[in-house]
């Protein structure tokens, strides 16, 4: 099951990459499908679709490297890295899909983190040097 499921994934982001055909993709979502990013934006297929469609201008050239493909079940994970030409800006990508019993992709979830902002990210709990002095001048 992992091994259809993985493949499912990887035939639906071919025919995108290949074809730059949102319809290519959209043949591989469920008619129910839902696309979910942080802070609880959910779109529907059409919606989601039509945004994929509207990122293909301004994304033109992007290249996509996808480093691992993991599979648990209805779970697919894929973690790629994208980039455009140069100098443009390099993006990590964590994708969650969950495939239903018809073979089709029925959620998915998005997590985008910018390579340029990675050192940051690594203490996110961290308040920004700039409160620091905010803060201490507060304080006095």
């Amino acid at each position: 099951m992992n091994i259809d499921n993985k493949s499912i994934v990887q035939r639906a982001l071919a025919g995108l990459l290949e074809t730059g055909d949102v319809g290519a993709l959209g043949a591989f979502l469920s008619e129910d499908f839902v696309h979910h990013r942080p802070g609880g934006t959910d779109s529907s297929k059409a919606e989601w679709l039509a945004a994929v469609e509207a990122a293909l201008v301004p994304l033109a050239g992007m290249q996509v490297e996808i480093h691992r493909v993991l599979g648990d079940g209805d779970h697919v994970v894929v973690y790629s890295r994208r980039w455009l030409p140069a100098p443009g800006p390099e993006i990590a990508v964590v994708d969650i899909w969950r495939i239903d019993g018809d073979g089709l992709i029925a959620e998915g979830w998005e997590i985008i983190e910018p390579i340029a902002q990675v050192a940051a990210n690594l203490a996110w709990w961290a308040p920004p040097a700039h409160a620091d002095r905010q803060g201490a001048q507060l304080a006095r």
